[in-house]
């Protein structure tokens, strides 16, 4: 099954699965239309609920294609750059070109920036944060679901890789987040409420972090 939407076609993959009560509909990163239903959901049912839902799904496509633009290319600190393949060195960053040596390990250099910056980020919010908290142990790594994550037994925080090739502002509003976890570990509305006290923008961050 395909989707004409204008000049653009897009494949419909159907997934049934047992036991599956509703049907889903959801536009993955190659701009495949998945639909996710059980076994007696027909391909007449299918595509009376696509039609219904067109307005929908070009939403979803539509926001799907800025997801894949903002994540296509080399970005660092908020800003894409144009790739430059080079042999004479491992990374360069100019003014609106990084210049890259194909062998280079760029999640790994992005790591070692991100071990500097992150930290540094972390020790500021940490010591103007509003509550008294004990200072958590930091972690990184790339996550592909979630920008933190608190370990309140441990009193650990992670944060996502990915965090370095955005703005700072958003890295900031994470870290906020984790940290308000060390007081209030769920999302009821006093913990919204302690990182609202420590970061006033934070529901604006929260909507444009959703874009990438």
């Amino acid at each position: 099954m395909k989707l004409q939407i204008g000049e653009k076609e897009y494949p419909i993959e159907i997934s049934r699965k047992k036991g599956n009560k509703n049907t889903y509909i959801r536009v993955k990163k190659d701009m495949t239309i998945q639909v996710t239903t059980n076994y007696f959901t027909s391909e007449k049912a299918i595509t009376k609920l696509i039609e219904d839902n067109l307005t929908k799904i070009e939403k979803m496509l539509s926001h799907q294609e800025v997801k894949n633009e903002n994540n296509t290319g080399f970005f660092y600190l908020g800003k894409k750059y144009d790739i430059v393949y080079v042999e004479y060195c491992d990374i360069k960053i100019g003014t609106n070109k990084v210049f890259l040596n194909k062998n280079i390990d760029v999640d790994k250099w992005y790591k070692k920036q991100a071990q500097v910056i992150f930290k540094d980020h972390l020790d500021i919010i940490y010591h103007r944060f509003s509550k008294r908290i004990p200072y958590p142990d930091l972690k990184i790594r790339k996550m592909t679901t979630r920008w933190g994550v608190c370990n309140t037994k441990t009193k650990t925080i992670t944060l996502n890789l990915e965090l370095i090739k955005r703005d700072t502002k958003y890295l900031d509003y994470v870290i906020v987040h984790e940290l308000s976890h060390l007081i209030h570990a769920n999302h009821s509305s006093r913990f919204w409420e302690l990182v609202e006290e420590n970061m006033p923008d934070y529901k604006e961050y929260r909507k444009e972090m959703k874009d990438f």
